[in-house]
This record gives structure tokens, C-alpha cells and sequence, in this order.
């Protein structure tokens, strides 16, 4: 499948261990050097910033989509290729993932496991299509993966929904996966219900 625009979720948070920014960046290089725009919730912070600066830094596009009351906060990236203003969270995520062919999930917080899991729920019931990888780097995600997979062997999925994420341990990994995973057929909305 065309991929053109690649919607990463990641931490805003400084106080993490520097594998995280360097994996993130050199995500953004990958991504510069591939022609493919990031999008990103267009934090000047963390792992948001590092992704940004990989792609700006090495010549690619990058659009950033971030809430009103976070740029009155000044949190924003000033040196986005664009720069979309939304009214709330809702709009932003929403907007992050209309604008995007894939998407690509780096460590983060409770915000980052948000917008995954929300993400991963919209595949489910068919409103999102494209890829979605998880990026576990340094096992960072094994806990929530072991959760996904309780959930299907329990029955809360279907074991048709297994093929709804993948996982990845490199930024290569992901974009390999990415250009071979095929798009999620709609009629899978007669299955959301178990």
C-alpha cells in the first residue's frame, strides 16, 4: 500500500532514559530519508520533539496537530512544516488519524496508551484501516501486549483481531511491517461483536 503520511503517538516527557530519544529520532530520520511526512501531536518536549527533529533535522515534512490550550501554554514546536490548531483532544486525535496512512506507537504515558488502545479500538470496529505498529523498545510495551493477548485468550477479541497491531523493536522493523501489512477490509464491522 501508498504510504505517505505516518501518524506517530509518543511521551512528551524529558526524564526518560536517552534510548528512547534516540530511537524516536532516528524514527524521524528513517521517515525524512523515506519521503514519508510525519504526523505528530506537535509537542516541543520528549520523544514528540526528538521524532520532529528527525524528520525536520534530515530534510522530510512534518505536520503537527496539538489543542488550543496547549498553545497558549507556548508547548508547541516551532519548526513544523504545519501546524493545525484544534479545539480540544478529541479533534486533535481525530485530526491525527484522517491525516494518516499508518501509525507508529513509541513509549509513552497515560496519554500514549490512550491514544493506542483508542486507535486499536477504532481498527476494531472498522473506522481506522491502516497499519498500526507498536514500537517495544527496551520491552517497553511487553506488559501492555501481554494485556492485548489475555483480552483475546479470554475472549474480550476475537482471534480475528490478533491482526490488528503488529510489533516492532526497530523504527526499521515498523516501516518494513508498515509497507507490507494490507489494509483492514471494512466488512469487519460485522465482527466487532463477539
Amino acid at each position: 500500500m501508498n504510504i505517505e503520511k505516518i501518524c506517530v503517538y509518543c511521551a512528551s516527557s524529558n526524564k526518560i532514559a536517552p534510548i528512547y530519544g534516540e530511537v524516536a529520532y532516528e524514527l524521524g530520520r528513517l521517515l525524512a530519508n523515506e519521503g514519508i511526512t510525519l504526523v505528530t501531536g506537535a509537542g516541543s518536549l520528549g520523544l514528540m520533539c526528538k521524532v520532529q527533529d528527525g524528520t525536520l533535522e534530515n530534510g522530510g515534512k512534518a505536520i503537527g496537530v496539538i489543542p488550543q490550550f496547549m498553545v497558549e501554554q507556548d508547548w508547541h514546536h516551532k519548526g513544523l512544516s504545519e501546524l493545525h490548531i484544534t479545539k480540544d483532544m478529541h479533534e486533535r486525535k481525530q485530526m491525527m488519524a484522517s491525516l494518516s496512512d499508518a501509525v507508529i506507537a513509541l513509549p509513552g504515558g497515560c496519554g500514549t496508551i490512550e491514544e493506542l488502545s483508542e486507535i486499536i479500538t477504532w481498527k476494531q470496529l472498522g473506522l481506522y484501516l491502516n497499519p498500526i505498529v507498536i514500537l517495544n523498545i527496551n520491552g517497553y510495551y511487553d506488559h501492555f501486549i501481554a494485556q492485548l493477548e489475555r483480552a483475546l485468550e479470554e475472549h474480550f477479541m476475537g482471534e480475528m483481531h490478533r491482526n490488528i497491531w503488529s510489533v516492532a523493536s526497530t523504527p526499521a522493523e515498523a516501516l518494513d511491517i508498515i509497507r507490507n501489512t494490507p489494509r483492514w477490509n471494512e466488512s469487519v464491522r460485522k465482527y466487532a461483536a463477539l
